[in-house]
């Protein structure tokens, strides 16, 4: 149980070794609480703790939450970037927040090794450094998530783009417009415009088929009328090692993507090993080389660094994930004893003996409940119930206003819905579920601007 007694010791100690706080409203006698990313779960314990009763300091090396169903849409240009992030600093000043990356922890003294994530300053000797600093705890919400997985294929990092932020949406618009307008200029060759058009994708899981459907949707629509003479040259393969796509939904939901895509012209090659990636080239087990213009790269998730150097604590054997109990407390050494003081939740977190999905939504509700439970305890109210995961089912988009929707493995109705009324579903989740007034009001109104007027094709 988490010890709500403050001592004036404790109180003394600052929160940070080489970093003094300006806040005039810091609280020295509160328990500090410290929050590490501001993904699914670090954001929504950010929004509901009790900032009152808590002392909280995020850290974090991008200070927005990313709303993640919508960065598909944000890289063909179907939304505006500012409409699929959410500002951590809206919190300031009752939170401390630092944009840094935290490199170690240190268990037993309670404290947390950071570097600034923001560009290092020249220093009086004009030489730019970035200075460590620590952050002292006394409870710790683990909630860096976890990188994309490359499975150490040699080339995918330097020449694939990922689609886990909105720096990445950035990127993939850009290039899917640069390609566009080199293979226009007079020096081309018909074959070089090819290759430069073939716009490939590896992975075939929602994120995968949700972008290879916004990319059709772009290219049917404004690329088409932008560049009449490049529109047939263009063409979307999308790769995967599994035997199917949307592998976690229901087999006829499947199918019926499958369909979708084919007669939408959407290659699909199952089954395909990549190799190895150079500059636009892929090399294909089953193919040999193939040349794209963009490569996308959505194939699972990888551990987050931070996590692989914890060797304190009890890990995920497949995915080294750190292994909580029941109330989402991170076990410690080799006996795997719950620690009250530290909590792991979403992607770097794996519950003991519960196989959960990687989605922002286990991610979400365990931070709901690890809201509750935070707050229940520094009132001095026990809060011990576990932690349960109620599934609210999966939706995919496929492409000119068609989607599947499946809760065949949820909780209560068990349904599934495939096109125009699918697609309303995915289009009412993601508008309820965007957090701020901001972008309720931001996400409509761009698919209706875009609608009316078409998607705003300058690069800059």
């Amino acid at each position: 149980m988490l010890s709500v007694h403050h001592s004036s010791k404790r109180a003394a100690r600052p929160l940070a070794s080489s970093a003094r706080s300006f806040s005039a409203s810091a609280r020295r006698d509160a328990q500090r609480l410290v929050i590490l990313g501001s993904g699914w779960g670090g954001y929504e314990v950010l929004r509901g703790v009790d900032k009152k009763k808590w002392n909280v300091t995020v850290v974090t090396p991008s200070n927005y939450f990313n709303f993640t169903p919508l960065l598909a849409s944000c890289a063909v240009g179907t939304l505006e970037f500012r409409s699929a992030v959410e500002p951590v600093r809206r919190f300031t000043p009752q939170v401390k927040a630092y944009q840094a990356w935290c490199d170690k922890i240190d268990f037993q003294r309670k404290t947390l090794k950071c570097m600034p994530a923001t560009p290092p300053v020249p220093s009086s000797k004009d030489q730019a450094q970035n200075h460590t600093f620590d952050v002292h705890y006394d409870t710790l919400v683990i909630a860096v998530g976890a990188y994309s997985q490359t499975f150490g294929i040699p080339g995918v990092k330097e020449h694939a783009h990922f689609l886990k932020d909105v720096a990445d949406a950035r990127a993939i618009r850009s290039r899917v417009l640069e390609c566009f307008e080199q293979a226009n200029q007079p020096t081309m060759s018909d074959i070089e415009r090819r290759n430069l058009l073939h716009f490939c994708i590896v992975g075939g899981g929602p994120t995968g088929v949700e972008f290879a459907a916004e990319l059709h949707d772009l290219l049917n629509t404004d690329i088409k009328k932008a560049f009449p003479t490049l529109f047939s040259l263009a063409r979307i393969t999308l790769f995967d090692v599994a035997p199917r796509i949307l592998g976690s939904f229901d087999e006829g939901l499947q199918d019926y993507a499958v369909q979708r895509f084919k007669r939408e012209g959407i290659r699909i090659l199952t089954q395909h090993h990549v190799e190895k990636v150079e500059a636009g080239k892929l090399f294909v087990k089953e193919r040999g080389e193939v040349p794209f213009g963009m490569l996308v790269w959505s194939t699972g998730l990888a551990a987050n660094p931070l996590i692989k150097s914890i060797s304190e604590a009890k890990k995920h054997e497949k995915t080294s994930s750190l292994v909580t109990d029941a109330q989402l407390q991170v076990l410690m050494g080799p006996e795997g004893t719950a620690d009250p003081h530290v909590y792991a939740i979403g992607d770097c977190a794996a519950v003991d003996g519960t196989p959960l999905p990687a989605t922002a939504q286990v991610a979400n509700q365990q931070a709901k409940y690890l809201t509750k439970r935070l707050n229940a305890l520094v009132r001095g109210r026990a809060h011990d119930a576990p932690f349960a995961f109620h599934n609210m089912g999966s939706l995919a988009y496929l492409g000119d206003w068609n989607a599947v929707y499946d809760r065949t493995q949820a909780e209560g109705v068990k349904t599934k819905e495939a096109g125009r009324l699918a697609w309303l579903l995915w289009r009412s989740a993601y508008f309820t579920r965007t957090v701020s007034v901001r972008n309720k009001i931001l996400v409509p109104m761009y698919w209706f601007m875009n609608w009316i007027f078409g998607r705003d094709l300058s690069r800059f």
